[in-house]
This record gives C-alpha cells, structure tokens and sequence, in this order.
C-alpha cells in the first residue's frame, strides 16, 4: 500500500488512472468554495478530463474552506500533495480508480482570510464557482427576498469587517477588482436549484448593495452567473470507503470520494472572462438550462425527497434497499409520471420514460450505497426547491398531487418520531427547532405543519392540497408506510399521456 502523494504515482500500477498532467504546475484560474465530495466528483473530474487531454493547464481549482468543518480538507489536501481518489461505480458493477490532481491548492480562509481576498482579487482569477448547498444563499423560501439576519452576514455587512462567510470574501474580491479597474470574474453556482445562476445573482447583489450600493449596481451590470444543471450521486465519504480503497486499490487515502459513474452537466454559455473547454470533455452547453433544470430538480431530487422519509419509517436505511422494492418502484415511477413530468418543458434530446427509468436503475444500484439519512439533511431547504413547486403547479392545473402529499405527510410523521427521541437520531436541519415545534402543534390542530410559511408558503391554505395531506397522514398511521403506498397504488387508475406545460 502507498500513501497518496505526488511521489507515490508512478507506484500505484495499471489500475488506478493517474493525472498525465504535473499538477503542481498548472495555474489556478478558479476559485472554489465548498469543496466537498460532490465537487470533486463533479467539476474537478471534468476539468481534470481537460488537464489529461492536455488542454487548459490555467483551468485549475483552489479551494477555499469558510467553515470550521473544512479545517480537516486543509490538513488532508496538504498531507497529500492536493491529491485524492475518485472511485467510480456502474450499477452494473464496473469499479474505475482515478487520482484527481485538478484541485492544486486549498485556502482555509479563517486562518488566512487576506489571502483568499487576494486570490479572487488577482487577474489571473476568472471563475468563482459555488457548492455551498441549497440554503446556503440565504434566500427566503417563501418570500424569494435575500435573508441578511444571519449573525455572520451582519458582522459581513459592517464597515472594515474581515469577511467569515462567501458572501463577505467574494464581494470584498470583486470590490477589489473594480477599485484596480479589473473586469469582474464569472460566478458560477453548482448548487442543485431552480435557476441556481439567477439565485445566486440575486443574493451577492443584494448583499452587495447592502455593502455599498454602487458596487451592488456594478455586480448587477458587469458580472455573469450562468445557469447550470449537475447531477452526480455521491455518497459522504466513510471509514468502509477509505479500506476499499485501499484494500482494492493499494491507496492510503485520507478522503476519497466515491460516485456512481453517471455524471451531467449543463451549463449555460455566459462567462465574463471566459471559460475552459468544457464542451470537449462531456459538459454539454448551451443557451437555456432550464429544462433541464427542471427535469432533475423535480425527477431526481424530489425523489430523493419522495422515497427518503417513507422509507424510514419502513425501516431501510440504504437508497438501494428501497428501490429493489415493487411498492417503492411503483410510487416513484407514478411520482414521476403523474405528477413532477406534466410540470416540465420539453427537454431537448432527452426521451422523459427513458430518463425516468434510468434513475430507478441508478438508484438501485447496489454498488452505491446511498443512505436516506444524507437525503434528508437541511430537507427544509430541499423540500421548497424540489417537491412543492410540482405541487403548486398541479394545484394551479387541476392535476394530481396525492403521492406528494404522501411524501409531506411522512416527512411530518417522520419528525414525530424523531421528537420522540429513541428511534431516529437528531434531525440535520438549520430549522429543526422550528420544524419539531411545528409538527408537535398536529396533535390539537391538525394541519399545523403545513402552517410553517417559511417553507409551504401559502400552501397550508389551499383547502384541497390541506385535505390531501390530512387524508394521507391518516393513511400511514393506520396502515403503516408500506400499506399506504399499497393503497394508493391501489387507487391509481392508468395514467394519461403526460402534458408539458
């Protein structure tokens, strides 16, 4: 076994692909916060693809970690040379060993906050790009509006203040920028929401314009956020990851990553300072993401949502489980059919049946092991963004919404039971305190979750999705998970043809 660094790769053998590149002589032109699994099984892959085509050598990512958390990523990257493992799994079994090198610096930004500023304030920086979560914009979900009350954006906001958070350090970068007369750098968000480039616009403005209001209308006029779609399952990284790979492989690695071999990415083709080749290496762009936007956010994600809190409370633990199960199959397929595809544009060069079954093979696959646990994490945030839109949409179109409000009703019971201690372990959640007072409100006041504004809305009023919910809490209290997807499979007459709006 060899412990992952630069020295160590010409002793890792045939089966683990290397970079054909000198990582520690590329040039970093993006700057990266959140440097988590997802992004480097996703956006570090592609550009590592580019870097062994030999083209792009500038296109290389320093990270920067803003959390507490990321202090660890600092002292593996350093360890390793900036180096990690992407294992890659087919559902067919296919298992694929490469050591990414596209990642060539890391920034721990509380340790050294002027020397992030200063990267995103070099010419040479061209592209911020994002994984900082759903609710890491700090956008209102019901209201739309940039939320600035948070205790970190506030010290952010002060005149003189050293930034703690990406909305402090890339507003100080690009007021940097603009006071030496250097054209702005592109954001690019990689964060799975509907129109993620217009979201994160709207929340650096806003708290640009709260900063100074002319560096506010200057990020308005002159800085680009492209729209884009990812996807890429990719489990959090264990222990049992960490002896695969070095059991199958040979590699001692810190923090590997391990992923489903099914990667996409769309990107909108709209980049201040340019961009690196990605249309050479899989990345599709084009004019206008949001079909495709759509088509993931509300088939797979809303899935993910869909199959996660029913599952649990009928005892799986792994996404594999579940969807080898006929009930489960069934309920997302019809899910999807019935009520998320009549929501979605046509999505060119895309057949729907077929992409709706692909992801229950994906899902399936035994070679991911996916729990529902790392679903549900910040649902509150995900649960707006991927599942309620389908509902108001059918709502407004006179469609189906009885699988969703199944799914809201087994989030509402699952949060029950989590609040009975004992079962379940403590909900991930930045509003769980809210969401346990919430729900404990159903016992005298049936419907009280739904009265949560900051995530239904004005949903909780609409008399026929209210009914929906009630009627389906009701049916999984009687009948057990199982049994009420039983029973409203049961209930489901053939589907029509589904419409696209």
């Amino acid at each position: 076994m060899v412990k992952l660094n630069r020295s160590a790769l010409p002793a890792l053998g045939d089966a683990v692909a290397v970079p054909q590149y000198q990582p520690q002589h590329l040039t970093s032109n993006i700057v990266h916060f959140g440097v988590g699994g997802f992004h480097r099984s996703h956006e570090a892959m592609y550009l590592d693809r580019l870097l062994n085509a030999g083209h792009g050598s500038e296109w290389a990512i320093c990270g920067v970690g803003v959390l507490p958390s990321d202090l660890r990523m600092r002292d593996v990257f350093a360890d390793q040379d900036n180096l990690y493992t992407l294992v890659t799994k087919s559902p067919e079994g296919d298992t694929q060993a490469r050591v990414i090198g596209a990642v060539n610096a890391f920034l721990f930004a509380p340790e050294d906050p002027e020397a992030v500023i200063e990267k995103l304030a070099d010419p040479a920086t061209r592209i911020v790009s994002l994984t900082v979560t759903e609710g890491g914009y700090s956008v209102n979900n019901a209201t739309g509006e940039f939320d600035a009350s948070s205790p970190d954006l506030q010290h952010d906001l002060a005149a003189g203040a050293v930034p703690r958070t990406v909305f402090g350090f890339v507003t100080e970068g690009l007021r940097r920028r603009r006071e030496r007369g250097l054209a702005p750098f592109t954001v690019m968000s990689c964060d799975n929401m509907q129109g993620n480039g217009h979201v994160a616009q709207h929340a650096f403005t806003a708290f640009a314009r709260l900063k100074d209001p002319e560096l506010g209308e200057w990020v308005v006029k002159e800085v680009a956020f492209p729209n884009s779609m990812v996807d890429r399952i990719t489990p959090v990284t264990t222990d049992a990851m960490r002896a695969e790979v070095a059991s199958e492989f040979g590699i001692e690695d810190a923090w590997p990553v391990v992923a489903e071999s099914f990667a996409q990415w769309v990107l909108e083709d709209h980049f201040t300072l340019g961009r690196p080749a990605l249309d050479t290496v899989g990345v599709q762009l084009v004019s206008d993401v949001e079909p495709y936007e759509l088509m993931k956010l509300r088939l797979l994600n809303a899935s993910h949502q869909a199959m996660s809190y029913l599952g649990l409370l009928a005892g799986y633990s792994y996404v594999h489980e579940l969807c080898q199960h006929p009930l489960f199959v069934k309920f997302l397929l019809d899910y999807m059919e019935r009520e998320a595809t009549p929501t979605l544009r046509p999505v060119p060069g895309i057949d729907l049946n077929a992409y709706r079954h692909q992801l229950i093979e994906r899902f399936a696959s035994t070679a991911i092991q996916d729990t529902l646990a790392r679903q549900i994490v910040d649902s509150s945030e995900r649960m707006p963004k991927f599942l309620l839109p389908v509902v108001r949409e059918q709502l407004e179109a006179g469609g189906e919404i009885s699988h969703a409000a199944l799914v809201i009703a087994a989030w509402s019971l699952y949060l029950e039971a989590v609040n009975e201690g004992g079962r379940f372990p403590a909900l991930i959640d930045q509003r769980a305190a809210q969401l346990a007072q919430a729900v404990r409100g159903e016992a005298d006041h049936p419907g009280a979750f739904l009265e949560l504004t900051d995530i239904f809305g004005d949903l909780g009023q609409n008399e026929r999705f209210r009914a929906a919910y009630l009627a389906a809490r009701d049916d999984i209290r009687r009948q057990g998970p199982l049994g009420a997807l039983q029973s409203l499979n049961d209930q489901q007459t053939p589907a029509a043809v589904p419409g696209h709006r």
